[in-house]
């Protein structure tokens, strides 16, 4: 009977909901970047394929600035506030989110002018670099606000719906042979989408009017909350992105290609990590307040992520020739063995996860900064010797570094703030 009353309360109905739409648009995502990825692969050949990846990893490592007053923030205060006050938080949040996007997108425009990287890639990081000007602003405030309500669903489609249209005209465009650089328009067409889908939700909500209001004073407040948390994603996404800067400057673009190709498929694994701590995370460590039930169930999930991670590895490993040659094809055969180490990644990598659950619980901002800092120094150090050393195997030994450096910090933390 306690169940039953238990699953019929809305809010946890609601919950339960947005936690199978959210996992429904992760495998949808993983899905049709694994076939994006095959088709640009095959259709672009090593040497383009390699100066693509590489476009998109400065896409995703210029992308965390635009990432001001985070959900972390913004959801917190649209709860906090009354209904009324919803549009001149909205509006305050996008304001902000807008003009450093924009600069954002400026800056990196002037930089391709002025040619600080191959030709080719910087016209595809121009198109891509639009996404810059509609994730944050448009997407990002208004999926806060339906964070806020846990109701995803209405993103959460849209990004599914827009993601199989992508893919689809990928697959067209590469059999029209359309021009390499033309296809990160196709990002920045797809981000345009989901936020026009979106805002048209939100109007459709609230009268047919936005209602967005800017308060200077909530304004000043998003700009500086928030800034440590901030930095800390922007040093881990850096972190995640340190081997193929520093690949690009000791490889060929065909060998990078090959590289992020094993990568690509290893880090759509390693989401499923991230997805189980995601899902996990509310029930067995945010709401726990016992000292004694939180140590032991830690000690469950970071013994079933690291069982899951191990088995998962094991099989990949086992097939990585097999995957390899299927997604990418012939010409890609030797990301095979990049991809067969790279895939024991996602143990460090899962049980950082884990532990980085208890710094977010206790909102710990300076061990965020501090672990990802500590990461991306010792990734660094040890890229600058063992790439030398060992090619783009080096860099899978630098992102190891990185991984077992954070989930130390994360150890460390976890037994400070249990103990105290």
């Amino acid at each position: 009977m306690l169940s039953v009353k238990r699953y019929a309360n809305p809010d946890v109905a609601r919950a339960l909901s947005n936690i199978v739409w959210l996992g429904l648009e992760r495998v949808t995502q993983i899905a049709v970047a694994i076939v994006i990825s095959g088709v640009l692969a095959r259709y672009f050949g090593p040497d383009v394929f390699g100066k693509w990846q590489y476009a998109n990893t400065l896409l995703l490592v210029l992308a965390p600035v635009t990432w001001v007053c985070g959900a972390e923030i913004l959801v917190p205060t649209i709860v906090s506030r009354p209904p009324q006050e919803l549009g001149t938080v909205l509006g305050s949040a996008f304001a902000l989110r807008i003009g450093v996007s924009a600069a954002a997108l400026v800056v990196t425009w002037i930089g391709i002018a002025a040619g600080a990287t191959d030709p080719l890639v910087g016209t595809m990081l121009g198109g891509l670099a639009m996404t810059m000007l509609f994730r944050e602003p448009f997407v990002g405030v208004i999926n806060a606000w339906l964070q806020s309500m846990t109701y995803s669903k209405p993103q959460l489609l849209a990004s599914m719906t827009t993601a199989v249209i992508k893919a689809l005209l990928v697959y067209l465009l590469a059999r029209a042979m359309l021009r390499p650089a033309g296809f990160g328009w196709l990002w920045a067409l797809e981000s345009a989408a989901i936020g026009a889908v979106l805002v048209l939700y939100y109007r459709r909500r609230h009268g047919g009017t936005l209602g967005w209001h800017v308060d200077r004073t909530l304004f000043r407040h998003f700009a500086t909350a928030g800034t440590v948390f901030w930095l800390g994603l922007i040093c881990m996404y850096l972190f995640l992105k340190l081997d193929r800067l520093m690949l690009e400057r000791t490889i060929s673009f065909a060998d990078l290609g090959r590289y992020s190709a094993a990568q690509q498929l290893n880090e759509n694994w390693i989401t499923l990590a991230l997805m189980l701590a995601q899902t996990l995370a509310p029930a067995f460590v945010y709401r726990v307040q016992e000292t004694a039930r939180l140590k032991r169930n830690l000690l469950r999930i970071f013994a079933m992520t690291a069982v899951l991670m191990i088995a998962g590895a094991l099989v990949l490993d086992t097939l990585a020739g097999f995957i390899i040659g299927h997604v990418f094809g012939p010409a890609y055969a030797g990301a095979a063995g990049i991809f067969r180490w790279a895939v024991w990644l996602s143990v460090p990598a899962g049980i950082e996860a884990i532990g980085n659950l208890v710094v977010l619980k206790y909102q710990a901002r300076f061990v965020l900064l501090t672990k990802w800092l500590l990461a991306l120094a010792v990734a660094f150090a040890v890229n600058l010797v063992a790439i030398a050393r060992l090619g783009a195997y080096g860099a899978l030994v630098g992102l190891a570094a990185g991984y077992l450096a954070a989930a130390c910090v994360n150890f460390y933390y976890i037994r400070f703030k249990l103990a105290s």
